[in-house]
């Protein structure tokens, strides 16, 4: 027997599963029966009567019985359920060619360069994962390793990830998931304050972790602030509270996994903050309604509309994150993910420590990732999200339910009394074949969020189902 067999002593717990004879599953029974019998029970299922699906087409999926439902939260197919130019270039790719990237493949240079075209320029080097948690961890090791500081600062309610690290960072995976003993959480933005306000308590929490003696190694911010109930503003929030954290010799990491691809009216969440961007071109600014980094996001109180203001001025290199995180969106569904980030912290952090990702960029994945950039910005999704997310904003708003509805493009939270009053409202548009979810640390924030190509009919549908949900629930 081995030392770790000699010395590793199992606790009861374990011991008493081990004793208990090993049975099989009849593997009998409904399908969420099945499930349950073979799947880890993290494994969690939405809604209070689940949802069995076959088929997904634009923005709407079909269950068994081949009824259609409406997709208002899913982020991840951003171009659309079974796209057909991304079924098409996979299928094709996958036929071909799939391996890793220690080898010279053209796809894969010709999407980094098509990719960092659409970033400001001081964002000039790209590093592909295959999921977001993964494009998080390698983001925190890069900054820690070019700052020598270990400190991180992330929102309260913030979710960044499942990686020991990432999950380290991440206060929405509930009070069982310990945060890392480095890391420092601030209340987020709040629309009602001014930008400042959320930079001063960035500012406290570095100066706490300089007190420690680990330093401020970044701010690692959701663009978006997602999961602490969708907070798009104030506008200028994020580059104040980096400057913060940069006179303390931090970095700032925009992650940019929900808020990226245009989902918020511009390509890119940090944009909203600061006007930095760059279009295919090279020249300032991104083409459509979210040009000014501002139009089709605010705040509708009562419903009065509070736009979120004006960024600064564009282009400037300290309103440029020092890294930026992608995932979800940018495979369309298949495994892609990137960190975005200056070439003098991929050259350092190199220099010190190998990275390899087998299939991080992989050329089946880089085809689907084409497609998806290629559609977003020949079709404007940007522009097309500033001006269709304000009117599902204003349509919220317009029920009367809600004390506020934040938003920015195609990303809305609309704000309830209570978790339960959230779920209700939930399950309720679930009956009537309409998919949302609820976010926030109190889970009282209805999130919506669908695909970037949902059109005007299913606006339509959306508001009236949720009209009819809410009386169901109660105004």
């Amino acid at each position: 027997m081995d030392d770790l067999g000699e010395t590793a002593r199992p606790t009861r717990a374990v011991q008493a599963v081990r004793a208990e004879a090993p049975s099989r599953p009849t593997r009998a029974g409904t399908l969420r029966e099945r499930r349950a019998a073979v799947l880890s029970p993290s494994y969690r299922l939405f809604y209070s009567e689940p949802v069995e699906l076959v088929a997904g087409r634009g923005a709407h999926l079909f269950d068994a019985q081949g009824r259609d439902f409406l997709d208002m939260y899913n982020n991840v197919p951003a171009i659309g359920h079974s796209h057909p130019g991304v079924a098409r270039a996979v299928a094709a790719q996958a036929a071909t060619l799939n391996t890793h990237t220690r080898y010279l493949t053209a796809g894969l240079v010709d999407y980094a360069e098509a990719l960092l075209d659409t970033f400001p320029a001081e964002l000039d080097r790209v590093t592909f994962a295959c999921s977001g948690s993964e494009a998080v961890d390698l983001a925190l090791r890069m900054a820690r390793c070019a700052t020598g500081r270990r400190g991180i600062i992330v929102s309260a309610h913030a979710y960044h990830g499942t990686t020991a690290l990432a999950a380290a960072v991440s206060p929405s995976l509930g009070p069982d998931n310990p945060l890392g003993p480095e890391v420092v959480t601030v209340d987020p933005p709040d629309p009602a304050e001014a930008p400042g306000d959320f930079a001063a308590r960035v500012a406290a929490a570095a100066d706490r972790l300089e007190e420690s003696g680990a330093g401020a190694a970044c701010l690692l911010a959701d663009s978006i602030f997602s999961s602490d109930g969708v907070r798009p503003g104030p506008v200028g929030a994020l580059p104040a509270a980096a400057a913060q954290v940069r006179a303390r010799g931090g970095l700032w990491v925009a992650d940019e996994v929900q808020p990226g691809f245009g989902r918020t009216g511009a390509m890119w969440g940090f944009e909203r903050h600061t006007g930095a961007s760059r279009d295919a071109a090279g020249g300032a600014g991104i083409s459509g309604a979210g040009a000014s980094g501002v139009a089709g996001s605010g705040t509708v109180t009562g419903g009065a509309v509070a736009r979120d203001g004006e960024p600064g001025e564009a282009g400037g290199a300290d309103d440029v994150p020092d890294i930026a995180v992608l995932g979800k969106p940018m495979g369309n569904g298949m495994p892609i993910s990137a960190v975005i980030h200056r070439e003098a912290l991929g050259r350092e952090f190199g220099q010190r420590v190998r990275y390899f990702n087998t299939f991080g960029g992989s050329p089946v994945s880089i085809a689907a990732a084409q497609v998806v950039l290629a559609t977003v910005l020949g079709e404007d999704l940007p522009g097309r999200a500033a001006r269709l997310g304000e009117r599902i904003a204003r349509g919220m708003a317009d029920t009367g339910a809600f004390s506020q509805v934040r938003y920015a493009g195609l990303f809305a939270g609309a704000q309830l009394d209570s978790a339960e009053r959230a779920q209700a409202v939930v399950d309720a548009l679930r009956a009537r074949r309409v998919l949302i979810s609820a976010s926030g640390a109190g889970g009282d924030v209805l999130k919506v969020r669908p695909p970037l190509i949902v059109d005007d009919d299913d606006i339509d549908r959306f508001l009236t189902e949720l009209d009819a949900a809410l009386a169901e629930v109660g105004r």
